[in-house]
């Protein structure tokens, strides 16, 4: 009777695991599914990135003036957050790894209120910023996860794990839920936030297509962006925490 009912309970769990909102247009790969708008529309995002990249690159002035001052304050912006959460002995090799987490995050967001995604007809499903998918946020978030371990672990050896029981070995299962908490944290909040916005404008729409979409979508781009500051500066302040202290 036991083993019985632990089978159904995990026959439950496989069905509820299944539950999906709303329709995706899948691409199968291998033995796996993917949602393939979501690759599409962060490969559009990636190739805006890697355009402005190029275009910023070519002629630059001795005396920077108009888009090359712009261009020129965007890694200076992303170097001083990095300096400030992680240290000026140490924030240099992570400014690459924050940068492209900020930009990334920011144009994707920015792509959900500017960009006219659904003019582009899938057979499933419709278009919309990558990070209004929780898959992405979640990838992002182990993305960041990874890399205060690695920071850690480079910077202390195995003694980076004595931190879980510091002050007291009481605190052990507190310290190592925390490090569940963390990419928890990071993808809802990212993920959580993009999807609101989107849908508080996509409400109003309907019924005044013309006057009321304009500041909420103005609303949308501030809170976009303060959402890829916030992931940013997260990401950073967790690097920053994983190696202080490694010269004690």
């Amino acid at each position: 009777t036991h083993i019985a009912l632990s089978l159904i309970s995990f026959q439950d769990l496989y069905e509820v695991s299944g539950v999906e909102a709303g329709q995706h247009f899948y691409w199968q790969v291998g033995s796996l599914q993917v949602h393939g708008q979501v690759l599409i529309t962060s490969w559009v995002v990636i190739a805006i990135l890697l355009g402005s990249a190029t275009l910023a690159a070519r002629n630059p002035q001795t005396i920077p003036s108009g888009s090359q001052n712009f261009v020129e304050y965007v890694p200076e912006f992303i170097r001083d957050l990095t300096r400030t959460q992680i240290g000026e002995e140490e924030y240099r090799p992570w400014v690459p790894f924050i940068g492209t987490m900020f930009l990334f995050i920011f144009v994707s967001n920015w792509s959900g209120a500017l960009l006219p995604w659904k003019i582009l007809e899938l057979p499933n499903g419709e278009s919309a910023a990558p990070t209004n998918d929780i898959n992405t946020t979640v990838a992002l978030a182990l993305l960041t996860s990874v890399a205060y371990f690695y920071a850690g672990l480079q910077k202390k050896g195995l003694s980076y794990f004595g931190k879980y029981i510091r002050p007291t070995p009481v605190l052990l299962p507190i310290n190592i839920l925390e490090d569940f908490t963390k990419p928890l944290s990071l993808s809802f909040r990212l993920f959580g936030n993009i999807l609101a916005d989107e849908l508080v404008v996509a409400v109003p729409v309907s019924p005044v297509p013309l006057v009321v979409p304009i500041p909420m979508m103005f609303l949308g781009l501030f809170t976009s962006a303060i959402q890829a500051l916030i992931f940013a500066t997260l990401a950073a302040a967790y690097i920053g925490e994983s190696i202080e202290g490694h010269h004690q």
